[in-house]
């Protein structure tokens, strides 16, 4: 089972949702007989908030499941009371993000597409600073990017994360920073496009309109297959995490059209290369 206790968090959601519903049970009955607000049961099965495992243990016994299935639950929600690294930056993090930095610490795989900035895994420290101070200002600006930083990990730990990003041309052309920040920046994802877990691919200007122009979109796959997929979307002050199959399932045909649009990778560590040599 997955060390990320929000992915436990997740799971545990997930299954509590599935067996109310299949004990014939509404939000509103199951909560009267768990002692709790409905607003609260439905906090937890939208992993909002956690559950203590005395609580899981209340709902197994409601929605009369017992032995090894009960315990291996039960087990899981332990594992979700767990601090994840990502909890140690609580105070420059918002909430919203901390729930995804705990997807993306379980990642198999990380699909995304950007159009306006080089995706956080593969920033460079100097990079993130100038995009923190220009979206944030300069508040605990050396945390926000330590942070930024210790989520690269997961592109080279044991086992790590199959990142496909593609990359709207218009971000390897804005200059953020200055040239200097910005050379190094490109040299560094050319440096990352190299690594066999990881595929950057280039959509130039050429290509015309794309089935992406309205939004950039993280799609996040984990190695156990009881956690299904999620796609992540993110504002400047929000983020939304969907889970529905229809959601993901369009979100996959869409990114891998883009992939069939952009250039070849081969193709695209070429033309990263030649922009960093061609910076003024």
């Amino acid at each position: 089972m997955s060390g990320s206790p929000t992915v436990r968090r997740r799971r545990i959601a997930r299954e509590l949702r599935h067996l109310r519903e299949r004990a014939g049970m509404n939000l509103e009955q199951a909560a009267r007989q768990l002692d709790m607000s409905k607003s609260n049961l439905s906090r937890i099965e939208n992993a909002q908030i956690g559950i203590k495992p005395r609580d899981v243990r209340a709902a197994l016994a409601l929605y009369q499941v017992t032995g090894t299935d009960a315990e291996a639950l039960i087990d899981i929600a332990r594992g979700a009371q767990q601090r994840g690294w990502w909890q140690n930056y609580s105070d420059v993090l918002p909430v919203w993000f901390e729930f995804y930095v705990g997807l993306e610490a379980e990642a198999s795989a990380v699909w995304t597409y950007e159009a306006e900035t080089i995706p956080g895994l593969m920033q460079t420290e100097d990079y993130a600073r100038a995009v923190y101070r220009l979206t944030a200002g300069e508040n605990d600006l050396d945390r926000k990017v330590a942070a930024r930083i210790r989520r690269q990990e997961v592109l080279h730990r044991e086992k790590p994360v199959e990142l496909s990003a593609v990359l709207n041309e218009a971000v390897l052309l804005r200059s953020v920073g200055g040239p200097e920040v910005m050379s190094r920046q490109l040299d560094h994802l050319a440096d990352l496009s190299e690594l066999p877990n990881v595929t950057i691919q280039v959509l130039p200007f050429s290509v015309g309109g794309h089935p992406a122009m309205t939004t950039p979109y993280v799609i996040i796959s984990f190695p156990d297959a009881a956690d299904e997929p999620v796609v992540y979307l993110e504002n400047l002050t929000n983020g939304q995490a969907l889970e529905e199959q229809d959601h993901v399932r369009g979100y996959t045909l869409v990114h891998e059209r883009l992939r069939k649009m952009a250039l070849a990778p081969d193709e695209s560590t070429a033309w990263i290369r030649k922009a960093s040599r061609n910076r003024p």
